[in-house]
């Protein structure tokens, strides 16, 4: 009698148990870690770089920061030095690697001051600059200082000529002609035209044809009412009290309860 043969669902069936008995079995693999690669620039310093960044690697490489910031120093030292020491020390020179920073007082007695504040001193400077520059100082004897150099003033600019009629352009002295031969040609020649003018003027300004002062009192009265500023209701009140004070009380007080 032939055996019955395993169909394809079967053999899958069969395929998939034997995997998973053998995966029990197995023993089990670390798990891999993934390696993050970082990529290295290989270009040797070729790329392009401007020229702040050139400027900054060079002074950081060759060490001129400490060089510029002693020249600093020493240049503003009347600027950033205490306001005492501006005229009665100088400085002479400045150590950049070791951040020693040479002075020489006048007398005795400022070298003395300097030896015993030099801490507050380096720490003054060092505030004024930014950055630790002054580590040290050292106090030569006591001698003359050269005086600073006065600034250079800037040449004081001449007033400029007052222009008047005389000294004017060409041009405007032409312009002002013309107006002034306008301007009388304006008056009239006729004598009967200028007679009327002047009559027409000794009319309008007699006091006789003058309007009255209390011709237009109402009108008046509107017009500084409509200009005067609005009071609130605080200010009325008080310049009210002040008018019936200064009638003298003619009118009776009401009272909260008086029967009206």
């Amino acid at each position: 009698m032939a055996e019955p043969t395993a169909s394809g669902a079967d053999l899958a069936r069969q395929a998939l148990a034997a995997a998973r008995a053998a995966a029990k079995t197995r023993p089990a693999e670390p798990a891999r870690k993934t390696r993050r690669t970082v990529r290295e620039s290989r270009t040797g310093g070729r790329d392009p770089i401007g020229l702040g960044g050139i400027l900054e690697r060079l002074t950081a490489e060759q060490g001129w920061k400490e060089s510029i910031g002693g020249g600093e120093l020493i240049d503003q030292w009347t600027q950033i030095c205490p306001t005492e020491l501006a005229t009665t020390v100088q400085p002479v020179g400045y150590d950049a690697e070791h951040g020693l920073l040479t002075l020489r007082p006048s007398s005795a007695a400022y070298a003395t001051q300097i030896r015993l504040f030099e801490r507050q001193l380096a720490k003054h400077l060092n505030d004024r600059l930014g950055r630790p520059a002054v580590r040290k100082i050292r106090v030569l004897a006591a001698g003359a200082t050269a005086a600073p150099s006065p600034a250079v003033e800037e040449p004081a600019v001449p007033p400029a000529p007052v222009r008047t009629r005389e000294t004017a352009s060409p041009g405007y002295r032409r312009t002002f002609e013309a107006h002034q031969a306008a301007k009388a040609s304006s008056t009239p020649t006729d004598p009967r035209v200028a007679d009327a003018i002047e009559r027409q003027n000794q009319v309008l300004t007699h006091p006789a044809n003058r309007e009255p002062e209390t011709a237009f009192t109402d009108a008046v009265a509107e017009l500084e009412r409509l200009t005067a500023p609005t009071l609130d209701r605080a200010e009325q009140i008080r310049r009210a009290a002040i008018a019936r004070k200064r009638g003298g009380d003619a009118a009776p007080v009401r009272r909260a309860f008086d029967v009206a």
